[in-house]
């Protein structure tokens, strides 16, 4: 019987990488895992721009891998950086072009790995490596993560704060894509633009407890714009406690405390009287104070007035910017359990005030109902975030579909105390 050899066609890859005024390196094959005998995938390499040795590519361009020929087509294309930064691609349906569609990294080296089959099926590899340039305009966009390293309540929404604008979708596309988060246990989550310069983070539920929480930032060195780019960012870890809820019913006057679901503790209290009705909704503590000086003058109230006052408060535990707290208010205690009296707070004896203060921490969830109150603010009046349902949370992300919806934060402003 008669044997014809049979001839093997080389599928010829041609790296066009627009970006690439640059030398670029092609390693072999040698130990590629689909196939105990790998073909050489790729036969020729050119480049768009000049090929001279030493030369890095401009991160700026696209980069394109093209198969030469009608005889194969591209199975996968792998684009990593050095550091394990993956270059986001899309691949046509014919395998016979791919291209990034996330930006590379200045001053970065590369790697792109092309994997290939021929007519046949035969499969292929081919590597290549090179560098890129130096961003010309080195202007950086810092991003700084909240809050502090520590261990925090299960309502603690992670912050980025940009230290320049970003307004358009497809550049916060880019730094949002960059800001990674990871929990331990893993949770659903996602991130909302609530300015321009500024996104908060947070899952679909609190988060789990005695979780421990990563954020750090892929966008060092990272085009988001022809004039910006991305700088270095300290990680942060924060670890999560017991579940700590405290829920205040503004018309029965209790405030009732739950940990992990189980009540704790019932403790009478008074909150806002009418015309200084405290906010109804989630709201997240921001931090605790044992004495906190408060004036009817920081919300408008005429100094010599009858609703005037000048304080010292103590055993304060702060729920908003502009100065409402659960704290110790040893003047109401005849009303506490029984009406509403204060400006705006949530006031209750200085035994129970003291207790409640050492019983919660920094992200814990201060809840309160049936108050005739408006609504906590989502944003800029402290952490409101979990009062925007899921589904909206979802469109304020840069990576939806949807335009992000929900009020714009410009400058969140921390002020002085102000209800009693």
């Amino acid at each position: 019987m008669n044997h014809t050899p049979r001839t093997r066609t080389v599928v010829s890859c041609t790296l066009l990488v627009t970006a690439l005024g640059a030398s670029v390196t092609a390693c072999g094959s040698d130990g590629n895992p689909v196939s105990a005998r790998p073909y050489d995938a790729a036969g020729v390499i050119s480049f768009s721009g000049p090929t001279d040795a030493g030369k890095r590519a401009d991160p700026d361009k696209p980069l394109e891998v093209a198969v030469d020929g009608d005889d194969g087509r591209i199975t996968d294309v792998t684009a990593q950086d050095a550091t394990g930064r993956y270059v986001a691609g899309e691949l046509t349906a014919d395998g016979s072009r791919w291209h990034n569609t996330s930006p590379l990294a200045a001053n970065a080296h590369y790697t792109v790995t092309v994997s290939t089959e021929d007519e046949d099926g035969a499969p292929g590899l081919k590597v290549y490596t090179f560098d890129t340039s130096r961003p010309a305009n080195q202007k950086r966009l810092t991003v700084t993560f909240g809050p502090q390293a520590g261990e925090y309540g299960v309502g603690q929404p992670i912050t980025a704060q940009l230290d320049q604008e970003v307004k358009d979708k497809t550049q916060r596309a880019v730094v949002e894509r960059a800001l990674k988060v990871d929990s331990t246990p893993a949770v659903q989550g996602s991130w909302y633009w609530v300015s321009s310069k500024e996104l908060h983070y947070r899952p679909k539920e609190y988060w789990p407890v005695h979780a421990t929480v990563s954020v750090h930032s892929n966008l060092d060195g990272v085009k988001i714009s022809d004039r910006l780019w991305g700088g270095p960012a300290k990680p942060l870890t924060i670890t999560t406690g017991d579940r700590v809820e405290a829920v205040t019913d503004a018309a029965a006057h209790r405030l009732t405390l739950y940990k992990d679901g189980l009540a704790v503790k019932q403790i009478p209290v008074t909150t806002g009287r009418p015309g200084f009705e405290t906010r109804n909704g989630v709201k997240v503590v921001l931090d605790k104070q044992y004495l906190v000086r408060m004036r009817g003058t920081t919300i408008g109230i005429a100094a010599g007035t009858s609703d005037s006052y000048d304080l010292n408060v103590y055993w304060a535990t702060r729920v908003t910017w502009s100065g409402e707290y659960v704290h110790a208010a040893p003047w109401s205690v005849g009303s506490q359990g029984s009406a509403n009296v204060s400006h705006g707070c949530t006031g209750m004896s200085t035994a129970n005030a003291r207790w409640f203060f050492d019983n919660i921490r920094d992200g814990d969830i201060v809840k309160v109902v049936n108050s005739n109150g408006r609504a906590m603010e989502p944003f800029g009046n402290g952490f409101g975030d979990w009062n925007v349902d899921w589904k909206k949370w979802g469109q304020g992300s840069a990576l939806a579909n949807a335009q992000a919806t929900g009020r714009t934060a410009q400058d969140t402003t921390r002020l002085r105390p102000t209800a009693l």
